[in-house]
């Protein structure tokens, strides 16, 4: 009986033995398992095609769960891979075709050409044909001559349209008297100056006298535009001039000239700009517009002594739509000079002075027809200057001005504020003559200041008197009351009054002259 509880213990044991180790052997098979997986990197073939395309498609990453990696690649497996593949394709074979048309036109050009602008000019155009005058030849060391670099940028630049002519700063470029002519350039040209122009001293370089020395003519679409300077180096000439700029036969031995050039005039051009530039010292005129259309200066400077002789700041002639503001003007005569054969002008927030002031004139110089019609200026100052807003013809002269107005203009230190002249005459003496330009609707509003010698003086022709001249809000007062000053003065002007004056100005004769008075050929502009 013992025998068999021992052999039945010994079956029991045997059993349990081997269901135990049964046990252990499937779980560390399944152990097994779990490592082998960790440490394989591809446990199927067609597992490693899916993340091999999966990451040449998508970077390795499922943007549509959320960036989980490589977990949920089922959805951008084979199919999305294809389609981003050949996107790339097609953009890559525009680019290369437009890259190289621009590639080589800047390559000429400085790429720092924004940089040597300190606020004020414009840098020449990234998507312009730039034509650096220094890549022509130039020294810009203001002692060798620089013409012929200057006529061989512009020659290349004349050829392609918007194109850029490149004056870059930290040069000084002495350039004897130059045309940049058309009329076979292209249009839009644009002259950027950021460096200094000097013109030369010596009488050699002017012949027997040139009247400009920076000539534009016959372009369409042409601006002059930088940080740069015209030095006119005028003062060589002024010295060595008659007053009255009368040519002379005899030649000065060693001596300039006595025809002294424009600093800049432009001439027969369309679209015309200049603008963030200055001009100073120019021997005679500093900036002339003749026959031009669509004109636009702005936000430059014209700088000349006081006492230097015939150095209007701007001169238009035989032009139309001319706009001029935001420009400071100093020189030796008028800040702003407007001549026959021009209308619908504006000038506005300029400052004036030292100078002769605003002037329409002289007109009907030499018994000539003059018409001046639609001019506006308004909101400016003057300061320090002989007469303030003036109108001047001479005896003899035909033609009409009309449809003036000069509006909010603030004088200072002026000597002789308000202007009509009919018997105007820069000579000695000028004969007395019947006809004379027809001056009519001339309007001056809101004209307050100082004045030094006269407040008003209009003086209008005997046969055809001033008529529709209107005066509104004009105050005027000495500078000093102690010292004697002229009265106001008037002679044949007719017009009204719509506010007192101060001082009063009794002398305006109110309502129109008779018909009869009235120039035959008034209305033949």
């Amino acid at each position: 009986m013992k025998g068999s509880c021992l052999k039945g213990i010994g079956v029991f044991l045997l059993l349990a033995f081997l269901v135990l180790s049964s046990n252990f052997n499937a779980s560390e098979a399944r152990r097994g398992k779990h490592w082998r997986s960790r440490r394989n990197n591809a446990p199927s073939s067609s597992l490693a095609k899916k993340k091999g395309k999966g990451k040449s498609g998508t970077g390795g990453h499922n943007h549509h769960n959320g960036g989980g990696g490589g977990h949920g690649s089922t959805k951008p497996t084979p199919k999305p891979s294809p389609s981003p593949s050949p996107t790339p394709t097609p953009t890559p074979t525009p680019t290369p075709t437009p890259t190289p048309t621009p590639t080589p036109t800047p390559t000429p050009n400085p790429s720092p050409s924004p940089s040597p602008l300190p606020g004020k000019g414009y840098p020449p155009s990234q998507h312009s044909v730039v034509y650096n005058v220094i890549d022509f030849g130039a020294n810009g060391d203001g002692i060798k001559d620089d013409t012929k670099s200057f006529q061989g940028a512009w020659a290349a630049a004349c050829k392609v349209e918007a194109s850029t002519v490149w004056v870059p700063s930290g040069y000084k470029f002495l350039v004897g008297p130059i045309s940049f002519s058309g009329p076979y350039c292209q249009p839009n040209i644009v002259f950027q100056l950021d460096g200094t122009i000097i013109a030369p001293t010596s009488s050699k370089a002017w012949g027997s006298g040139l009247l400009q020395w920076l000539e534009f003519t016959k372009l369409r679409g042409i601006t002059i535009q930088g940080s740069g300077t015209i030095e006119g180096r005028g003062s060589v000439w002024w010295t060595n001039s008659e007053w009255d700029d009368e040519p002379i036969s005899v030649e000065l031995n060693g001596k300039m000239p006595s025809i002294k050039p424009t600093a800049l005039r432009f001439y027969g051009s369309y679209n015309v700009t200049v603008t963030g530039i200055t001009i100073q010292n120019s021997p005679q005129c500093h900036l002339k517009f003749d026959n031009c259309e669509a004109v636009k200066v702005f936000n430059m400077t014209v700088n000349s002594p006081g006492d230097s002789l015939n150095t209007d700041g701007i001169h238009l002639q035989n032009s139309r739509s001319v706009s001029i503001h935001h420009v400071g003007l100093a020189c030796g005569d008028d800040c702003v000079s407007i001549q026959t054969g021009c209308s619908d002008v504006k000038i506005h927030n300029i400052h004036c002075g030292p100078g002769h002031g605003i002037s329409i004139g002289g007109l009907g110089r030499d018994n000539t027809k003059a018409c001046v019609s639609n001019i506006t200026v308004q909101d400016i100052d003057i300061h320090n200057t002989m007469t303030g807003v003036r109108i001047k013809t001479w005896q003899g002269g035909s033609g009409s001005v009309q449809g003036v107005k000069f509006s909010n203009i603030r004088m200072y230190e002026v000597q002789t504020p308000i202007v009509i002249d009919q018997f105007y005459c820069d000579r000695s003496t000028c004969k007395n003559q019947t006809s004379a330009v027809a001056l009519s609707t001339i309007s001056y509003e809101s004209i307050i200041g100082t004045y030094t010698v006269k407040p008003v003086h209009l003086a209008c022709s005997d046969v055809i008197p001033c008529s529709d001249i209107s005066l509104t809000e004009v105050e005027l007062k000495p500078i000093q009351e102690k010292y004697h000053m002229y009265e106001p003065y008037c002679w044949q002007v007719f017009g009204e009054l719509y506010t007192p004056t101060i001082p009063p100005i009794f002398c305006l004769q109110a309502g129109k002259p008779t018909s009869k008075r009235i120039q035959s050929d008034h209305d033949t502009c």
